[in-house]
């Protein structure tokens, strides 16, 4: 019942179709898939005999050998099925096939058609460009006729011409004719095909209906197994025509492709001589041309040298009456040559020493300069070399850097009576470094990491802190601060002057360039994405700058403590600090954060004292989170730069502040006072540093505390009235200079995203 493949035959389903031979209509096609029923095939006799099988038992009570019996007969039924879904697949798979071959045929036949139609536009308008050329060129030549009646030389050369042109007209002629014969047959050539691709098309669809009457047959194998087998036979058929089609229709492709080359070069043949003949035009057109020309330059020349002739005979005149007066100025001019030469004679000895004395001088000057300009370059390599040191030396010590700035006297500063207070010291160990002020006829040195006088620029300032603001971009915690009295600069400082993109502050120029940045890292695989907040923090209570719903009311409430909403500040584990409910705002371009400076900068309180006009009378926090990965090394960064305008301190008794300005100073004093303690406690080593006394230190804690590095700018006044101030201010600076706060850490992996912006 169940037999094997026999002289390693294995039959497949419709082998026939794809020109296989044909099979006797009691065998049936094997499977060539499966793991268990590998050269195993089933005829018809087997199937049925395997159906109307009875089990034949000796014993009838034998239970086991009943089991053992039906366990076999249930293997070999399983068997049988499996072989039945392997040619039921192999019968999918020789469809699919066809399918394929069908779909491919199609292309091909789509492809001859779209072929056939672009060479067919090809060769008529190369017929129209040779009508085109064919008429120019008669209308040219009736014009040259017309123009060479005066040159009877030329006149025979252009009748040749003539005839040659007349010849090949004729032979264009033909040859049109020709290729008009030969696309007309290449039109019913195209007809036939298209013919063609109509009986595939009605082939196709045939095939299809068969395809559909399989899916229903395959659920009945048993019952249209015949009938399968006579449409194999009629498949055969058909295959046998579809292939007898095809090769017809290569034969026609291949003669279109012959007669398409011998188009090709005929067409190249009439191009050559077209060529040809305007060549000879072109060579007649400048016999012309040439003949012409030198017959007017003739007589341009004859008139020319008439008039020059004239022009010499009045010349030859006039010299002959200024030789005349020339030779008695010679003779004057002998005698004073002759004086001249003695007296040259005295001065060449005089210039000869001259010379030997300028040409040392000028050797001497030119060894100077070179020795010069090495010591310059010396000077700057070593100054470049102290600031990299000095930066390393800062950054392993984990000090806070200082710097200070000197703001040049205002007009509004009015006259002064003492002189100068602040000065300079010149000494190499302290150029650039040091500062001097006079207080009651005492002298007070300090040393900080930059001193910037008052003519410095912002963009020098800003020069000296771009590798600190750098290293946001490279994953660290950056803070800078800007400490000073009333009126001493701060805000200028940092803001700028939003009028003159000359006098911009730390605040935008650190944004111009981390933007900048950020687009040159592009190209290396460096992508960032980063937010801003900003905050001020007034009379101890915390205002977002940016938020939505900000007016002139909810001042005033949260001025009086009613109904403000209230701002937290926590720190996490890592060191970094958060602020509840702040509005965080996402940023792609510098402009964009300009424009929330100007909208933070009109909603910043601002008060008139004494002392300054326009006074900052809160701290304003700007932060900016970066947020970093580079692609091509897969290392995330996340870097904080935090730029802080502090307010002013400034005495009660200067100030003249009364009422709101009264308790805004107090608030203000109070919390620098805080600052005070809190360096105090780190200059000491403490073991409890007093963060929690304000909420600008414990806003500040990671900044002053962690891993951060951190910058303070202190603004000095020159005014001699604030020499107490700024004494104060500069003995506050360099305590904080002394401040040891740890090495800086930097931050390569990526927390998850989150709604609210790290401080530290």
């Amino acid at each position: 019942m169940v037999g094997t493949a026999r002289n390693g035959r294995v039959r497949h389903a419709f082998s026939v179709v794809n020109g296989g031979q044909d099979l006797g209509p009691s065998s049936a096609p094997a499977s060539n898939a499966g793991s268990e029923c590998d050269g195993i095939e089933f005829t018809r006799e087997d199937v049925e005999a395997l159906l109307n099988e009875r089990p034949r038992r000796k014993d009838r009570f034998n239970l086991k050998e009943k089991c053992d019996t039906l366990t076999e007969y249930i293997k070999r039924l399983k068997l049988c099925i499996k072989w039945f879904q392997e040619l039921e697949g192999s019968y999918l798979f020789e469809r699919e096939k066809l399918q394929n071959s069908v779909e491919v045929s199609e292309r091909q036949c789509n492809d001859m058609g779209i072929l056939f139609k672009n060479k067919e536009e090809e060769l008529n308008s190369i017929i129209a460009e040779l009508r085109k050329n064919f008429a120019s060129v008669q209308e040219k030549f009736t014009k040259e006729e017309l123009d060479k009646m005066t040159a009877m030389e030329s006149l025979t050369r252009e009748r040749e011409a003539r005839l040659e042109i007349e010849r090949s007209q004729n032979s264009l002629s033909d040859e049109l004719g020709r290729v008009q014969r030969e696309l007309s047959s290449a039109n019913q050539k195209i007809t036939s095909l298209n013919d063609m691709y109509k009986r595939l098309q009605d082939y196709i669809a045939s095939l299809q209906q068969y395809n559909s009457k399989l899916h229903m047959d395959l659920s009945t194998v048993e019952e249209d197994l015949k009938r399968v087998e006579k449409e194999k036979a009629s498949m055969v058929e058909n295959l046998s025509m579809l292939r007898g089609q095809l090769s017809v229709s290569r034969q026609s492709q291949d003669d279109a492709i012959k007669q398409r080359d011998s188009l090709v070069n005929e067409v190249a043949c009439l191009r050559m001589e077209l060529q040809q003949v305007r060549d000879d035009r072109d060579r007649h057109q400048l016999q012309v041309q040439t003949l012409t020309a030198e017959y007017t330059k003739y007589k341009e020349s004859t008139e020319k040298s008439c008039f020059d002739l004239d022009n010499l005979t009045s010349k030859k005149d006039e010299l002959e009456e200024r030789c005349l007066s020339q030779s008695n100025e010679i003779r004057t001019l002998k005698d004073q040559l002759l004086t001249a030469e003695r007296k040259l004679q005295m001065s060449d000895l005089s210039t000869l020493e001259t010379r030997a004395e300028y040409e040392g001088q000028k050797k001497l000057i030119s060894e100077l300069q070179t020795r010069l300009v090495d010591a310059e370059f010396k000077l700057i390599d070593g100054e470049m070399l102290r600031k990299k040191l000095h930066n390393t030396i800062l950054e392993l010590k984990g000090n806070i850097r200082v710097f200070c700035r000197v703001r040049p006297l205002l007009a509004d500063d009015g006259p002064s009576t003492e002189g100068k207070v602040i000065s300079y010291p010149t000494a190499m160990d302290a150029l650039g470094r040091g500062i001097d002020l006079v207080q009651t006829g005492q002298k007070h040195s300090f040393t900080f990491d930059k001193v910037f006088m008052p003519d410095v620029s912002q963009e020098d300032v800003f020069e000296d802190i771009s590798q600190l603001v750098q290293s946001a971009l490279d994953g660290y915690k950056v803070c800078i601060f800007a400490y000073g009295q009333t009126g001493s600069g701060k805000t200028y400082t940092m803001m700028g002057n939003p009028g003159d993109p000359e006098e911009k502050g730390l605040i935008p120029r650190s944004l111009e360039q981390i933007f900048k940045t950020r687009q040159s890292l592009q190209p290396q695989g460096g992508k960032y994405e980063m937010q801003v907040s900003m905050l001020e923090i007034y009379n101890e209570t915390i205002r977002d700058l940016l938020s939505p719903n900000r007016s002139s009311s909810d001042m005033l409430r949260t001025e009086n403590g009613i109904g403000g909403k209230q701002y937290t500040i926590k720190h996490d584990a890592n060191g970094n600090t958060h602020v509840s409910d702040l509005t965080i705002v996402d940023v792609r371009t510098a402009k964009e954060v300009s424009f929330l400076l100007e909208r933070a900068a009109h909603s910043r309180s601002v008060g008139k004292t004494q002392m300054n006009e326009q006074s900052s009378r809160s701290h304003f926090v700007f932060t900016l989170r970066i947020s970093g990965v580079n692609e091509s090394t897969e290392q995330q960064v996340q870097g904080v730069l935090n730029l802080i305008d502090l307010a002013g301190s400034e005495r009660l008794s200067k100030s003249g502040s009364t009422g709101d300005r009264l308790k805004e100073t107090q608030a203000i004093n109070k919390s620098l006072s805080s600052l005070s303690d809190v360096i105090f406690a780190l200059a000491k080593k403490e073991d409890h540093v007093p963060f929690r006394n304000s909420k600008l230190t414990y806003l500040l804690q990671p900044c002053l505390g962690g891993d951060s590095k951190t910058l303070m700018v202190v603004n000095i006044s020159p005014e001699p009235s604030s020499a107490g101030e700024s004494l104060c201010s500069l003995r506050f600076a360099s305590r904080v200079n002394a401040c040891d706060i740890g090495v800086p850490r930097r931050q390569t992996n990526m927390r998850p995203p989150d709604s609210r912006l790290s401080y530290g």
